[in-house]
């Protein structure tokens, strides 16, 4: 009852009704406030009683309070790409290439469904505790759907594939569970990224023209923002970085009339954070920032996620810019404010009511695995190698990525409560008959190391005492008195979106600790940090950190070279001005025989579990976390497809030990495992899978669940069988275009048990403009319970032009009882059988196409061609299309 009048209060000073609006230079019409007027209705009431300035304000993604209308500040800023984002403790689900291998709309929808129930009840909890900051608010920076159409984009991770038609089926679902059903009111406000044809270098991604023909730009790059656009009726579009034809994207009349003209787009669109002022530092288009700022205003940019469009007050002095250009964006940014229910009373309306109790609940934890299990993918299972037996007496558990919670979560994700890792992952599996044993046998790759946090035997205070001294300051600059000191075990804190003590203030303090750090073995350690927002560690005086990042939390390190048991100053000062707070200090201790370690465990065990692969570290957004000039890696993305250097000399000498060997890959992109598809008998990818990653993956190697996850991009051999990074022509990369020999293909994996395919039906011919059915009987003929991708697939025989070799038309994920059959009913609309022609007019032209049904694509190439491990079948029939 306390909690309900609490908020009442809170609300009753925060918007107050019209009886309470007097105001010193007049009557404020609080009509706006009337739930029962349209909405339009009530924007215009009160954005037509803003100021000039007041309006301009608004129009930055740190909007503030307008006091005298009773309109509460707004950060625009959030995140929720595979769960709420660094907003404290949130369910982590799969990363989004990862969910993507799932190939199910249905899970999608029901991630997207718990991640905006956790978003909703965290903003009212903020909003009840007078909390309106970044990664508070109900708008979410996601999804991802540009095209993953180069494994060497560090972001690759956060889409949903190469495939369009694939990933705008997923991002279609995202969307539709993010918003949510309700006719008056949208659950949460998704943002469809980053529009358009944006897909690396990160390096170059500020200044890149990307001067595409219209065949790839309407047939690769934009069907999955036309299908958010149109049909799941997304409700805002960010604009990417990169040029397109000359113009920056977040400038752009071409692509600005597609979305409102032959799309319809109704929302708002919002800036890449500080593209706006790229216009003026990477590309020729304004000389400064108040130039840059109309020209984006006017090419239909209504939200700067950045600086520049301070300078609105500027730009329309200088008449670059007039009222009604500012009155078009704040009205769209204020629309979606009322449709949020911002100006509504909580309590009026469905989502306002979600409880704080379904964040990290049981359910979304058990939903996590869920999502887990079926994003695994089986690459090869050689003599059956899996699953493995449970009555094993040793398992050798070993790598980089077997014990190490980073792994699970990609980028831009949240913290969850209790993550487990692969290794946690079998013992839980397997219980105390069978002896797990670990050894990390490599570090990641050259300067990335598993860092755990240092425990508090090695640190001491001045006085020789065991631990290290704090001291909080209730400011950001560690100024003036401390308001407490206290001694620390060590530094290991997590305080969410709370102050260490009640009588600080929220993103307002510091602390610093001093002590000495008396390391146990001479040797060269790794120093790190958990960095958010900033961090400075010095060590005997000298500077070994200076970082800070309000957006994101992340891992530095460096070698240390230290001396047994030699105390070494150790001043580590942090400061919280927004977000999480979390400040660690990590290490990883010297160890020159890792690799022979993991040799000895694997020669005296029955089986290895060699866990592998990379981390947002190695591929990522602009390389934020990644050491300089590391072999195969450049800012975030790649050079190369190759596993690090330390991670192939481990694999291939545990698989020289002759024991039974399985890999586990938890990558975010494709890698070329070339020698590991001739040489290890079990494979499979498990991409970043989120907070149940260990235990979903121990669920497949032991056959309590059996995968069927499929690859949502290829695997290629070699960057050598791909055109250059920089090229954004289609021909020669994804499925679609590549004529090469992949390692494996797109819609490739593998199962425990066998299906077979039989009576395809489809019309020999139709007329121009006919919907045709297409149905297929799945019988599945193995010996085990299974789910089953069925890809249906079509090739085009007589194009005028350059088509697709084929192209993905329907799936659907079914589940199969051994022995059980069922029957699958896909229809094609006209549009698919579609192309644009050399006039650049999209049209159906007459000719023959070829329908094939499968669990795998039709003439697949290298590991997968060959594959003797399942007898899918692929089922196929000639259709013609006649005027």
């Amino acid at each position: 009852m306390k909690t309900n009048i609490f908020y009442i209060l809170a609300f009753f000073f925060a918007l107050p009704l019209a009886s309470q609006a007097q105001e010193v230079n007049g009557e404020v019409n609080w009509s706006f406030l009337d739930m029962n007027l349209p909405m339009e209705e009530r924007v215009d009431i009160l954005v037509n009683q803003m100021t000039l300035k007041e309006k301009t304000s608004q129009m930055i993604y740190t909007s503030p309070a307008i006091s005298r209308l009773k309109v509460p500040e707004y950060n625009w800023w959030n995140e929720s790409l595979h769960g709420v984002a660094r907003a404290g403790y949130a369910t982590v689900f799969p990363q989004s290439i990862t969910v993507a291998a799932a190939w199910n709309e249905a899970l999608v929808k029901e991630v997207a469904t718990a991640i905006s129930d956790e978003a909703r009840a965290k903003h009212h909890e903020f909003v009840r505790g007078n909390q309106r900051g970044i990664y508070q608010g109900l708008n979410m920076w996601s999804p991802n759907v540009n095209i993953f159409r180069d494994p060497r984009w560090g972001r690759g991770h956060e889409t949903y594939g190469e495939d369009p038609y694939l990933t705008s089926r997923l991002g279609y679902q995202y969307v539709t569970g993010l918003q949510g059903d309700d006719d008056k009111y949208l659950k949460l406000v998704a943002t469809a990224k980053h529009y358009a044809v944006h897909s690396g270098p990160e390096k170059l991604r500020h200044e890149f023209d990307a001067n595409v023909s219209d065949r790839d730009l309407y047939e690769t790059y934009l069907p999955a923002f036309k299908t958010l656009v149109k049909d799941a009726k997304v409700y805002s579009v960010m604009g990417a970085y990169n040029l397109f034809r000359g113009k920056p994207c977040c400038a752009n009349p071409y692509l600005h009339s597609i979305l409102r003209d032959d799309w319809g787009f109704d929302g708002y669109i919002v800036s890449d954070c500080w593209a706006v002022r790229d216009f003026y530092t990477h590309q020729p288009t304004a000389k400064d920032a108040a130039e840059a700022s109309a020209i984006a205003v006017r090419n239909g940019t209504n939200l700067n996620c950045g600086s520049a469009y301070a300078h609105l007050d500027e730009a329309i002095e200088r008449g670059l810019l007039n009222e009604e250009d500012i009155n078009i964006s704040v009205k769209r940014i204020f629309l979606a404010r009322f449709k949020m229910g911002m100006f509504d009373e909580a309590d009026s309306y469905a989502y306002g009511r979600i409880p704080y109790s379904v964040n990290c609940s049981d359910e979304h934890n058990g939903l996590s695995r869920k999502a887990a299990q079926e994003s695994i993918i089986l690459l090869k299972n050689q003599a059956q190698t899996l699953p493995l037996k449970k009555n094993l007496k040793k398992i050798a558990v070993i790598g980089p990525n077997a014990d190490n919670w980073e792994a699970l979560v990609g980028n831009y994700h949240g913290l969850p409560k209790n993550p487990i890792t692969v290794l946690e992952g079998i013992k839980n599996k397997v219980g105390h008959d069978v002896e797990v044993a670990y050894a990390e046998g490599s570090h990641l790759a050259e300067g990335i190391s598993n860092l755990t946090v240092i425990p508090s035997a090695y640190f001491q205070t001045e006085d020789g005492q065991q631990g290290i001294t704090g001291e909080y300051f209730n400011n950001r600059d560690w100024s003036g008195a401390p308001l407490y000191t206290r001694k620390d075990d060590n530094i290991d804190f997590y305080w969410e979106q709370n102050p260490p003590s009640s009588k600080m203030e929220d993103d307002n303090y510091s602390v610093k600790w001093t002590g000495y750090l008396v390391p146990p073995t001479t040797g060269d350690y790794r120093i790190g940090v958990w960095s958010m927002p900033k961090v400075i560690l010095e060590l005997d005086g000298e500077e070994i950190f200076k970082a800070g990042n309000p957006h994101h939390a992340s891992y530095l390190e460096e070698k240390v070279h230290l001396q047994a048991g030699k105390r070494y100053k150790v001043t580590y000062f942090y400061s919280n001005h927004t977000g999480d707070g979390d400040a660690k200090m990590l290490w990883s201790m010297p160890n020159d025989q890792q690799l022979e370690q993991a040799v000895a465990l694997a020669e005296s065990s029955d089986v290895a579990v060699v866990v592998l692969g990379l981390s947002q570290r190695l591929e990522g957004e602009e390389g934020s976390n990644m050491p300089k000039g590391l072999e195969g890696f450049e800012e975030g993305d790649r050079t190369h497809l190759k596993l690090p250097q330390q991670q192939q000399e481990l694999l291939k000498a545990v698989q020289a030990t002759g024991k039974p060997t399985v890999l586990v890959l938890m990558t975010g992109s494709a890698v070329a495992i070339n020698w590991a598809q001739e040489n290890v008998p079990a494979i499979m990818q498990a991409g970043y899978p989120g907070q149940q990653g260990g235990n979903a993956i121990a669920d497949v190697l032991f056959g309590d669940y059996n995968p069927a996850g499929r690859l949502p991009v290829t695997y290629y051999k070699s960057v050598d069988q791909l055109p250059a990074f920089t090229n954004y022509d289609m021909q020669g990369r994804t499925y679609r275009y590549f004529k090469g020999d992949a390692l494996y293909d797109f819609g490739f994996g593998l199962s425990y048990t066998n299906f077979e395919y039989s009576d395809l039906k489809v019309a020999n011919k139709i007329t121009n403009g006919s919907t045709v059915a297409v149905e297929v009987t799945v019988t599945n003929t193995g010996a085990m319970d299974g789910d089953e991708v069925v890809q249906l697939y079509l090739t085009d025989k007589k194009a005028s032009t350059l088509r697709p070799i084929r192209q993905l038309a329907a799936f659907e994920r079914i589940h199969l009882k051994k022995g059980a059959s069922q029957v699958v009913k896909f229809s094609l609309t006209p549009e698919q059988f579609s192309m644009i022609n050399k006039k650049g007019d999209r049209v159906v032209e007459p000719g023959t196409f070829t329908i094939n049904v499968g669990g795998r694509q039709p003439s697949t190439t290298g590991a997968t061609s060959g594959s003797v491990q399942t007898s899918t079948r692929i089922v196929g029939k000639l259709l013609k299309i006649e005027k």
